[in-house]
């Protein structure tokens, strides 16, 4: 485990974190001291706890509304995928139909080929 010191509303914390995880948890708290110098710039000097709580909140509530989001976005996603599949779907049954006319098609062609080179009654050789 690793061990960060990190300053947060003009106090210093001593945190631990997992290895290779101290420059995220630094940036972490820089968000977290950035958001409360806002508050105090917004409302004033309405105590260090208030201050504390209310940066606590609202990150928590981002929090809430990317999850909610999230979930939204999952259920596009499974959306799409089932379109998706029931598009290539139809594109099988359309490419089988396609073949099976064409197919048809060509029996119907070489059936009139057969009996355009079938030898008609009175086509025999000419005599005379």
């Amino acid at each position: 485990m690793a061990q960060v010191n990190v300053s947060i509303n003009g106090r210093q914390y001593r945190m631990a974190c997992e290895d290779g995880q101290e420059d995220h948890l630094r940036q972490l708290a820089k968000e977290l001291d950035d958001r409360i110098n806002s508050l105090r710039g917004q409302f004033g000097e309405i105590g260090d706890s208030r201050l504390v709580v209310m940066a606590a909140l609202m990150t928590a509530d981002e929090g809430v509304e990317a999850g909610k989001k999230m979930r939204r976005l999952e259920q596009e996603i499974n959306a799409l995928q089932d379109a998706r599949g029931a598009a290539a779907e139809r594109a099988q049954a359309t490419q089988a139909a396609l073949i099976a006319a064409f197919t048809s098609a060509a029996e119907r062609i070489e059936g009139m080929a057969k009996k355009l080179n079938q030898p008609q009654a009175g086509d025999g050789p000419a005599q005379g």
